[in-house]
């Protein structure tokens, strides 16, 4: 286990349009956190993001939970307070050694990026959509411009949940 690199799994939760909206917060907030921290950040794919830097990992892992606010959204016209929740799930990075896939357990998916312009994005199938055939765990990465990269990307994050399961099994 890597303690230099974490990587932040972000989706909202209860609360429809505002939880996605507090969700898109807390990822922002945990970018400019890792910024001003020195870090190295990356976003991954939509609501997944990878921290790099001294002990990132430890100095993040409590921050995996169900994250609450109440507040009056601008969507709000009305005034109402609403709550919302996002749930945040941290991973470490994992050695292959430590979490073994064997190949035939996994079902690669290629498909057109959908991020914005660039000569490659509608030409080319560089997004990748890889499933864990045993855990039926479904990991997408289209953020890099190449799809050697993004399967790299989709391997390291779908080990990282393989490995939270296990320590789940384990508690």
């Amino acid at each position: 286990m890597n303690n230099n690199l974490a990587l932040l799994e972000i989706r909202g939760a209860a609360g429809g349009d505002e939880a996605k909206i507090w969700a898109d917060d807390l990822l922002r907030m945990y970018l400019r956190f890792g910024e001003k921290q020195g870090w190295k950040t990356q976003i991954i794919s939509r609501g997944v993001i990878r921290l790099q830097g001294t002990n990132v990992y430890p100095l993040l892992k409590n921050e995996t939970g169900v994250h609450r606010v109440q507040r009056i959204p601008t969507t709000e016209k009305r005034g109402r307070v609403h709550t919302s929740t996002a749930t945040i799930v941290v991973l470490p990075e994992i050695a292959e050694a430590e979490v073994k896939i064997n190949p035939q357990d996994l079902d690669w998916q290629f498909y057109r990026a959908s991020s914005h312009g660039g000569q490659n994005v509608q030409k080319v199938s560089t997004a990748v959509r890889l499933t864990h055939k045993p855990t039926g765990l479904v990991v997408t990465c289209e953020e890099e411009r190449f799809q050697e990269q993004n399967r790299q990307l989709a391997l390291e994050l779908l080990r990282a949940k393989l490995w939270e399961q296990e320590e789940l099994k384990k508690e």
